[in-house]
């Protein structure tokens, strides 16, 4: 089975510079041949109803079900799974995620991670929920692709799961902070007011703020905390991202008082990831979530390397982590034809008088920790594939899961 990424590379290596492309134009279209995207719940061409299957990891025409309030993906057999919309559909969220009738959530695998939700009786909550929760949406659907575990740590996986609480700092203080810790992710509401989170990004010196990249780093926190800590690949994190046991609390006054190293340009994706090993992990993590999600949009409206005139200094195979991989020539050629996108994406910026699409630079070292990133991510899919499939041998709705799963993932 091909990861997402051997997925994204074999579309390098057959579109990107292929003198014959098939344009697919957009990501997905309607039933109608109009383009429709991640978001919609209706095609403003033909009016049809539309929603996205996790399963499938794409948004569907949908067409009645059996039952009052049920769907089914147009085409679908009629003994196919039946949907019900997800709960948040009517709410300030306008979710637009399908759940399975026979599932015993009112809610979608995005909202259901919800432990807390800001007051919707303020219209500045309701607003500001909706654009979390279109970002949250984003990250798990990768999440999913990717081949990670999200199970609600409200009501699935008490132990090992991941749940958000959404909240506003309250006028009186003290203000909430965007944070993660044994599986709770806090995010700080405000952050999806543009004037606050802009206020924020200046005072704080970073060249950029967004709510994806506030998800996509606090997840990676929790990764670590699933994937790492305590694993075979502990000591091989320590040699290559540093010891985390320094004193969290002392590396962050030390930032706050002193600064990032002059150096951190060289080893850092960012200053932030200079204070501590778990914050490189993390802003690492969401870096590499990035890198993944902007090349495969890319692809997906039909970009080719023919598309962008630029030449840049390619990464070579010793550059990185492990260049014995045999996944290693996809994963070098995933970043290089990144720097190509992203390279040009920046001039396209400017000409608009915006702050660059992607105001980073991959250095050697964080080309390696971001490779580190990807064998992580790819042995742990590998291991919960072997292990439901050493447990279902068999046959039965395991290994229907596990089939669904893998077209999901790997499409």
């Amino acid at each position: 089975m091909n990861t997402l990424i051997e997925n994204i590379a074999k579309r390098l290596v057959d579109v990107w510079r292929s003198p014959d492309v098939p344009r697919r134009g957009h990501t997905y279209r309607c039933q109608c041949g109009r383009p429709i995207f991640f978001r919609n719940s209706v095609c403003l061409a033909c009016d049809a109803v539309l929603g996205y299957e996790p399963e499938r990891a794409e948004v569907c025409v949908l067409e009645r079900g059996p039952t009052a309030d049920t769907w089914r993906v147009l085409g679908d057999s009629p003994e196919a799974t039946a949907f019900r919309r997800c709960e948040s559909f009517n709410m300030a969220a306008g979710c637009n995620w399908l759940v399975p009738v026979a599932h015993p959530s009112a809610l979608c695998i995005s909202c259901r991670l919800n432990r807390t939700i800001p007051d919707l009786s303020d219209p500045d909550n309701c607003r500001y929920w909706r654009s979390i929760e279109i970002a949250k949406r984003r990250l798990v659907s990768q999440l999913l692709a990717l081949g990670l575990p999200v199970r609600s740590k409200v009501e699935e996986d008490p132990d090992r799961g991941v749940m958000f609480d959404l909240l506003r700092s309250p006028p009186e203080g003290p203000r909430v902070m965007t944070c993660h810790g044994n599986g709770l992710i806090t995010l700080n509401v405000e952050e999806a007011d543009d004037s606050i989170r802009e206020k924020t990004r200046y005072e704080m010196r970073e060249p950029y703020r967004t709510l994806l990249g506030h998800f996509r780093h606090e997840i990676g926190h929790y990764y670590w905390d699933r994937l790492i800590a305590g694993t075979p690949w502990h000591e091989k994190f320590r040699a290559l991202y540093g010891d985390e046991r320094e004193d969290y609390a002392a590396a962050l006054r030390r930032n706050y008082k002193n600064g990032p190293p002059l150096d951190w340009r060289d080893r850092h994706i960012s200053s932030y990831a200079s204070v501590h090993p778990w914050e490189d992990w993390a802003e690492c993590f969401a870096h590499y979530l990035h890198l993944v999600d902007s090349l495969d949009t890319a692809l997906g409206f039909g970009l080719t390397a023919d598309d962008i005139e630029m030449e840049v200094e390619p990464f070579l195979l010793e550059d990185l982590y492990d260049p014995e991989d045999p996944d290693a020539a996809r994963a070098l050629s995933l970043v290089n034809s990144w720097m190509e996108l992203v390279t040009a994406m920046n001039e396209l910026a400017r000409s608009m008088g915006q702050q660059d699409f992607y105001p980073f630079v991959i250095s050697r070292p964080v080309l390696r920790k971001m490779h580190f990133i990807e064998l992580v991510v790819k042995n742990a899919r590998e291991s919960a594939e072997s292990a439901v499939m050493a447990s279902c041998a068999g046959g039965g709705p395991e290994v229907a899961q596990v089939t669904a799963f893998s077209r999901r993932a790997w499409k």
